[in-house]
């Protein structure tokens, strides 16, 4: 199974940045209204980014990573679209 850390662009402009095992399920459920409390008002949202990882463990670490970074630093790592060490 692989595990996989995302970054939506939600309808207000914002970036999320949330952990799954199926991004297209979850970022359906972020535009129904079921995904994180913080996209609930702000859908439709975007896949923007995707990162695939082996170990949920590895994912995780990445997802708490990201949501570190500054928002120009995530707004660099979608546009370049490669993973950031």
């Amino acid at each position: 199974m692989s595990h996989y850390v995302y970054v939506l662009e939600c309808s207000d402009g914002t970036l999320y940045t949330g952990y799954t095992t199926d991004p297209e399920r979850r970022v359906a459920e972020h535009d129904a209204g079921e995904g994180a409390k913080y996209t609930r008002g702000r859908t439709p949202v975007e896949l923007v980014h995707v990162e695939s990882y082996d170990s949920k463990s590895a994912a995780m670490s990445r997802e708490h990573e990201i949501k570190t970074f500054s928002r120009r630093r995530k707004e660099r790592l979608v546009a370049d679209g490669a993973s950031e060490s």
